[in-house]
């Protein structure tokens, strides 16, 4: 008979699962842990999951290892907590989790550390839809591993036809990267690439199941958003915007970011995929032109 040992359960769990003492530093880190998050065992055990490891934010971009962390709060009250939040993976990009966090007691009752569950949020279902589109290599961006312009033009074409033929409004955003040649030129094509796939996967993780993000080119990305309203899009670009000055790169000990510039537009009776383009473009360069790391609507 085969004897498994809780260690070995706890070990192999498909969800993350790590233990911290009362100051927060990690003792246990699983293997579901590593697969969600990207880091490995030997990397975290040891150090504080604030210190540049998950680095949690709500869904307004606040910063929970600076103010309002429920592991924290766990540790001083005993209660148990759940939440949704974005953690930050070691790509850079940031990834919607649920966390169970609960508090861990010693025999005599008193909490001696705190133990947080967590799972990733992506839709299941919409990304197997998509990968079984995009895994023709002909709609896939090979870098990024979202869509690519043609699965874009594709997709806005039938926008366009559904707004035209049955009244669903649309909704499209274009995002450039401030300042990406001269982030490319100082620290290297390798890690401006690193940039890229970090946003394109912190817009993706980001977005409904019937939204899609592609990248139109270099460092510009579209986002199309079917049946939304103006306070939507505004929320949803505002959020888009946020949550890429809210991802970093690990360079050695360097912390490395970036921002950029959103043009967002409904489209509108009569328009082409030209024109509603041309629109959004032009409104990110308003963006641009008004400070970088901003949104324009129009």
């Amino acid at each position: 008979m085969i004897e498994v040992t809780s260690d070995v359960i706890l070990e192999n769990l498909f969800d993350g699962v790590y233990f911290v003492d009362k100051d927060r530093c990690i003792t246990i880190w699983n293997k579901g842990a590593e697969r969600i998050t990207g880091f490995e065992k030997k990397e975290v055990i040891g150090r504080r999951c604030a210190d540049n490891i998950l680095r949690h934010i709500d869904a307004d971009g606040r910063e929970l290892c600076l103010s309002g962390c429920p592991l924290a709060a766990t540790l001083a009250d005993g209660s148990v907590r759940e939440a949704d939040v974005y953690l930050h993976h070691k790509q850079g990009h940031r990834l919607p989790v649920s966390v169970r966090i609960s508090a861990v007691r010693n025999s005599a009752g008193e909490i001696i550390g705190g133990m947080e569950v967590f799972t990733d949020n992506l839709n299941s279902m919409r990304l197997m839809k998509e990968l079984e589109l995009l895994k023709l290599e002909a709609y896939l961006d090979s870098l990024t591993g979202i869509g690519n312009r043609r699965y874009a033009d594709i997709t806005l074409q039938t926008r366009i036809l559904e707004q035209q033929n049955h009244n669903i409004s649309f909704g499209l955003i274009f995002l450039d990267i401030d300042h990406f040649k001269i982030f490319n030129d100082t620290y290297g094509h390798k890690t401006g690439d690193d940039v890229l796939i970090m946003v394109g996967k912190t817009i993706a993780g980001l977005l409904r199941s019937t939204d899609i993000v592609a990248r139109w080119g270099g460092e510009e990305f579209i986002i199309l958003l079917p049946a939304i309203n103006p306070t939507l899009l505004k929320s949803i670009s505002q959020r888009v915007r946020l949550f890429i000055q809210r991802s970093y790169l690990m360079v050695g000990t360097t912390k490395l970011s970036v921002t950029a510039s959103l043009g967002a537009t409904l489209g509108i009776p009569g328009d082409t995929p030209e024109s509603v383009t041309r629109r959004a473009d032009s409104l990110m360069y308003v963006s641009k032109m008004s400070g970088r790391n901003r949104v324009t609507i129009g």
